[in-house]
């Protein structure tokens, strides 16, 4: 597992002061981002350096559809497609999906979410193994 102090989310679509996005990067499960509304919402996570990533872990609620890009540029451009999940629906309680990367070296990981259960989602914490 690599610490959350090496990585940090440095764009995401949406904002609430209550919920911000840094809350995904806290290694709480108990904090959350949470989106305004309307699709897709997206994140951007970034590393200190490039890392191998072998998998992600993604806790959170009424997320319907992801998608999982990577670069390994300095800056947030030139993304490319690792992967799409679609989650399963969790009445009242987390959704907990880990995400195979297979070793994939990056800087920056884009999390788009495409579709939700409902017109608000959260995400409480992102974990990366390396």
């Amino acid at each position: 597992m690599i610490d959350s102090s090496l990585s940090s989310v440095v764009v995401s679509s949406s904002g609430d002061e209550s919920h911000p996005p840094e809350n995904i990067t806290d290694g709480n499960s108990d904090t959350f981002w949470i989106s305004t509304g309307m699709f897709p919402q997206e994140f951007i996570i970034r590393f200190a350096e490039s890392t191998q990533v072998s998998a992600v872990t993604v806790d959170s609620y009424n997320v319907k559809h992801l998608k999982l890009e990577k670069n390994t540029a300095q800056n947030v451009s030139q993304f490319e497609s690792v992967t799409e999940q679609e989650f399963e629906h969790t009445e009242g309680h987390l959704q907990s999906n880990t995400i195979s990367l297979n070793g994939s070296n990056a800087t920056h990981l884009r999390f788009i979410i495409t579709s939700g259960y409902d017109h608000f989602v959260s995400v409480h914490r992102v974990g990366v193994q390396n």
